[in-house]
């Protein structure tokens, strides 16, 4: 099952096609995608028994009328330095326990928008984004992949001056400003992957002259907490809530790991991509 917010419109999605999920249940579920998590075990039971390819009323759409498939997420939750190799590349030892921070849900985007760059150091972090279905607290590692909606991709956009700035770090003010947590472009339930634990994950940059620069490639089966283990060890403390999403970490690639630094700059066009996910665009504007 794939779900999407199509011009603020729950939809089931397959291929180039969307299916309007009001129209299609006769109004048993509203058009709203953000309240669909409230009945997620009721709605997927729907859903799972609709062939959206050959359901009545199926249209093709367009890409830029996506919006974020969770719009309004109660909680925004980041993990940093979960790829052994992204800690070595920033200079930090591996964590012993998930590095966790919050991106202010202000901050969520739709798939395929512009963003203004609020500074010079703008830096990029591809990530695999997790959205939770049926949440609670102290979920056992056995028991988290049943409350998980399903994957979706994710930027971790950082303005890294304001991220360290101060004592202590202003970790959530630099990743926080206006469209800096795009996700899209669907919500992929994990039964659509063939190893949920391995996903390609990939950023490419493309200039204003169309020159291409693949700066991340990697997999989440680099993850040195992976997506069970993030969700059970967060509700420890945190009561996860349906429609969250949790931003798992980036691979290695980033801009402020590179010799010398690199950040993105207006004219510039962000890719993400994650394989059996799809991928999410940002053009960068001054």
């Amino acid at each position: 099952m794939r779900i999407a917010n199509l011009a603020g419109r729950l939809v089931l999605v397959e291929g180039e096609r969307a299916l309007d999920v009001e129209t299609a249940s006769a109004g048993a579920f509203g058009a709203d995608p953000a309240a669909v998590f409230d009945r997620w075990a009721e709605f997927t039971a729907w859903a799972d028994a609709v062939d959206v390819a050959t359901a009545e009323g199926t249209a093709a759409f367009a890409s830029a009328d996506l919006g974020a498939p969770s719009p309004r997420p109660r909680q925004v939750i980041g993990v940093g330095l979960n790829y052994a190799d992204h800690a070595a590349e920033a200079g930090l030892p591996i964590p012993e326990h998930p590095v966790v921070f919050t991106k202010f849900a202000s901050s969520i985007a739709g798939p395929d928008i512009s963003v203004r760059l609020p500074g010079d150091t703008v830096d990029w972090e591809a990530e695999l984004v997790v959205v939770i279905g049926r949440g609670g607290r102290s979920i056992p590692i056995a028991e988290a992949w049943e409350r998980i909606a399903g994957f979706t991709v994710g930027q971790d956009l950082s303005e890294r001056t304001v991220q360290w700035q101060g004592t202590p770090a202003q970790f959530s003010m630099g990743k926080s400003f206006e469209g800096f947590a795009p996700i899209g472009p669907a919500i992929v339930s994990v039964d659509e992957l063939a190893d949920p634990d391995r996903l390609a994950v990939s950023t490419t940059i493309i200039g204003a002259d169309g020159t291409e620069t693949r700066v991340q490639d990697g997999s989440t089966a680099q993850l040195i907490f992976p997506v069970a283990e993030l969700v059970s060890r967060l509700s420890e403390t945190v009561e996860l809530l349906p429609g969250d999403v949790i931003f798992t970490g980036t691979p290695p690639g980033v801009g402020a790991g590179m010799k010398p630094n690199r950040y993105l700059v207006a004219g510039e066009t962000l890719v993400t991509e994650i394989e059996g996910l799809g991928r999410i665009t940002q053009r960068l504007t001054a």
